[in-house]
This record gives structure tokens, sequence and C-alpha cells, in this order.
């Protein structure tokens, strides 16, 4: 079973990887519109809460889910899965979700778009990183000869113009810009949520034949992250809200990108797909939950 696993294919086709192209593209747009120089500038001010946010995300989550590979072991293509989910940066999602927990909406959106620029470099980096310091997932790394430059390329594609013509329509078409926000958000994001609805129906035998295998990975590694988050804000003396929203920073991964990437570079590599699909689903779930629970809670002073 673990090699069917291994060698399964998603059935997706072209016009999906286009339409899952210029969804990500559209959300990274319309985040965008909502940033200015200015969250930079507030961000550089405070370069603990810079620094703790971009280890949290590209240092530590990685590094944590290398060891809990290795503790637990899973079949290569659902290890490297889960390396792919670790090495994106946070999801686009999280923004909404800080501001229903009470945490740092700002930072929250500050860090989206910080964090975006440092994934051009840092999400290669690190799948490849620990890829190939996995002897499993190295295998299939040296099997699909995984070009670190053409996934740089896409991921600046993808994310960083968007981000930079999002940001430059705000600075120029201010009024342009908050009216785009409010359809592109919400409508982007129903896309996104119809695209993995469609892709699990067309592959629903597969999921339900499989889905065993991810489905306590996925919690156990989201939990992980979302506490990695929280524990390393924590022990760098950050206020309570500030915790909540690194946990969530940090917890909440753009899957979405993880998606694109492994149909660019895997060819729907069965286990990889299956984990970050999962996981696509899981986190929002989580992540809403999380927040409920802590919009619930009295703030703390």
């Amino acid at each position: 079973m673990q090699e069917n696993l291994d060698s399964l294919k998603i059935n997706f086709n072209t016009e999906g990887l286009w339409v899952l192209n210029i969804t990500l593209a559209l959300i990274m747009f319309g985040v965008a519109l909502g940033i200015s120089i200015n969250d930079f500038k507030l961000l550089f001010k405070s370069p603990k809460i810079l620094f703790t946010g971009i280890i949290s995300q590209f240092i530590l989550l990685p590094l944590v889910t290398f060891f809990f590979i290795k503790l637990v072991n899973p079949m290569p293509s659902i290890a490297l899965g889960m390396m792919m989910v670790a090495a994106c940066p946070g999801g686009n999602i999280s923004n909404f979700m800080t501001q229903m927990a009470k945490g740092n909406a700002a930072l929250s959106v500050s860090l989206t778009a910080f964090a975006t620029l440092v994934s051009l470099v840092m999400t290669p980096f690190n799948l490849h990183f620990y890829g190939n310091l996995y002897a499993p997932t190295a295998q299939i790394l040296q099997n699909i000869e995984l070009n670190a430059w053409e996934l740089v390329k896409l991921v600046t594609l993808i994310l960083g113009i968007p981000l930079i013509l999002g940001m430059w329509v705000r600075k120029y078409k201010y009024k342009l810009a908050d009216k785009l926000a409010k359809i592109l958000k919400p409508v982007s994001l129903v896309i996104f949520m119809l695209f993995i609805v469609i892709a699990f129906y067309d592959n629903f035998n597969i999921f339900i034949n499989y889905v065993h295998y991810v489905l306590i990975l996925v919690i156990a590694h989201n939990i992980l992250a979302l506490l990695t988050g929280f524990y390393f804000a924590k022990a760098m003396k950050l206020s309570y809200k500030n915790q909540k929203t690194l946990a969530i920073e940090t917890g909440i991964q753009n899957s979405g990108l993880g998606l694109l990437l492994i149909f660019s570079f895997f060819d729907g590599l069965g286990g990889m797909m299956l984990l970050v699909a999962f996981w696509a689903i899981w986190d929002i779930f989580s992540g809403l939950a999380l927040a409920s629970y802590w919009s619930k809670q009295k703030v703390k002073k």
C-alpha cells in the first residue's frame, strides 16, 4: 500500500492548474490592497516582533516538522507533503482569524506581507534543504529533479508580483483599492474553496481509500505548528495579543500555494497531494475554532 500511495497520481488537468494560479494571485492581490509601505515601517520599528514571526514561520516550523517526521516516520511522499506545508508562508485567511481572535490584526497583515517576500527565497530553500536532508524524501526529489530556480520564479509570479501590484494600487488609487478589496477577498476565497471541493469530488475514491494515512498526521502537525508559534512568542516575552497572532500566523499555512507547487513540480504526487489538500481544509477548521475560543476570552492586560 505504501508503494501505491507514493506512486499515486491525482486527477487534475491544465485548466484546473490555471484556475488555481489565478485564484492564488487574486487572493494575494486582495490582501495586498490593504497593505501600505507604512505597515513595513511599523514592523521595522518593532524588530523583535518581526524577527520572532519570521523565525517562528521559516526557521522553527520547518525544523520542528523535520524532527516530527523523524519521530513518526511517515511514507516518503506524505513526509514531503509535511515539508511542503512547513515551507510555505502563512495563509492569507490568517488575517481574518487573527481579527476574530482579538489578536493584533495590523501585525498579522504586516507579517503576511513580509513573510510573502521572505517566502520567495525561504520556501524553495526549506523544501530543498529538508527534503534532501531526509533520505526517503531525497529519493523523490532526485527522481523529480526539482529546479529551485523555477520554484522561486513560480512563487514570485503567484505571490510577489500580486503583492507589489496590490500595494501600488493602494498607494496611488486608495478609493479603488478599498472597493476592490471588499470584492476580491471574499470572492477569491470562495473560488479557492470551490476548487478544493471540486478536486475532492474528482478524486473522491482516492481520498476515501487513503485519507486515514494523513488524518492524524495533519491534525497533530497543525497543533504542533500552532503551539510552536504561541510558545515561541511567549518565550520572547511578547504580549498575549501578539502570542495569539503568531500562533495563527505559524499554524495557518498557505496550503493553496503548496497544492500549486505539487501540481507544477511533482505531477500531483499522491501522498503529497493528499496531505496538503487535507491540511487546506483542516487548518481552516482548526483556525476558526481556535479564533472562536479566543474571541470569547476576557482580554488579558
